[in-house]
């Protein structure tokens, strides 16, 4: 039986091991046996995450991250997580190969997915000129002409950072200004191989083996043309990672997981959340590793609570197992139940 069982290896889920580690409650992180990081592992210069004033790479964040979170304890499992049970005092996570853990507190930091366009030729033709990130890719579109998708500080970031490589960007936006930052939206107005082209959408992606073009519609007038390009990349958004907990646990309208207020306790006893995945407005890695804090200290203010009532409990040697387990759900709730006292008494 584990203390508590960290999914997602981004900002939230390693700053979320740290501080448990620290706490002496030997964590255990599963991190994805494909994308462990997060989506810092796809991101080039960090100019704004605090420590660090010549910026520093994404990756060599997230590698000092898990480096820190290991020195002091905390058990990493590349693995992935195809199921989980939640209800009751004892969760259960059942991994593709690490078989099935059992803790008694589980913190979600699974973080969100690249958002797609949706259309019809986007899945046969990934990773033959259609990209979701430029670190990765951009190397492979040399003196091409190419295209972004978006108008956000991430489809910003991919623009600049794709001139690098190809002797012209499009910025394709469907409305004429963009949401992205000051600072990013000046970087990609002044770099003179982006050109942009506003109020257009994509309506359809050519190429029999790779992209050969796109097709854009016009989202004033419907007209339509045909963009000759040799690569697409999408930065349209990300979504939340959130179905492994559908029909467990509260989602809010924006498809996060619920919690209460500023805390990181969701809908059921001992289970936590942080980062992007309760976050759809912010998104920022330093929003993300302090809501990693507030999770690993709430589910210590839970596992104490929890300690100190079982402690009073009078369970017989003798007893039914189920009569045991009800026991403890008991204090389980009791627990949960007065650590949200203390934090509404505390605010």
């Amino acid at each position: 039986m584990r203390n508590v069982i960290i999914i997602g290896s981004g900002p939230a889920g390693y700053t979320a091991a740290i501080y448990a580690a620290r706490a002496n409650l030997k964590p255990v992180l599963i991190a994805s046996s494909v994308e462990a990081g997060g989506e810092l592992m796809n991101t080039t210069e960090v100019e704004n995450f605090p420590g660090f004033p010549q910026g520093i790479q994404g990756p060599d964040l997230m590698f000092k991250m898990q480096e820190q979170a290991e020195r002091f304890g905390t058990e990493v499992i590349l693995d992935d997580v195809t199921e989980v049970s939640l209800d009751g005092p004892v969760k259960t996570v059942t991994t593709g190969y690490s078989g099935t853990l059992e803790a008694r507190s589980v913190i979600f930091a699974t973080g969100s997915a690249y958002r797609k366009l949706g259309l019809a030729d986007e899945e046969r033709l990934s990773g033959r000129g259609i990209s979701w990130c430029a670190t990765c890719d951009g190397f492979f579109f040399k003196e091409k002409t190419i295209a972004v998708v978006g108008g956000g500080d991430s489809a910003m970031e991919e623009a600049t950072f794709l001139t690098r490589f190809a002797s012209k960007v499009y910025v394709i936006h469907r409305k004429d200004s963009l949401r992205a930052s000051k600072i990013m939206q000046e970087r990609a107005f002044q770099n003179e191989k982006i050109e942009f082209l506003w109020n257009n959408e994509v309506v359809g992606i050519n190429g029999e083996n790779a992209v050969e073009s796109v097709t854009l519609r016009n989202t004033v007038d419907g007209s339509e043309q045909v963009l000759p390009l040799g690569g697409l990349f999408v930065a349209i958004g990300n979504d939340p990672r959130v179905h492994l907990v559908h029909q467990q646990l509260e989602l809010t309208s924006d498809g996060v997981i619920a919690v209460d207020g500023r805390s990181s306790r969701t809908s059921l006893a001992g289970v936590f959340a942080a980062g992007d995945v309760i976050d759809p407005h912010y998104r920022q890695a330093i929003t993300a590793a302090a809501s990693g804090t507030v999770a690993a200290l709430d589910m210590e203010s839970y596992l104490a609570e929890l300690e100190q009532a079982e402690a009073h409990l009078d369970v017989p040697a003798e007893q039914e197992p189920e009569a045991e387990a009800e026991a403890v759900e008991s204090a389980s709730a009791r627990a949960a139940a007065s650590a949200s006292e203390a934090a509404t008494v505390g605010a």
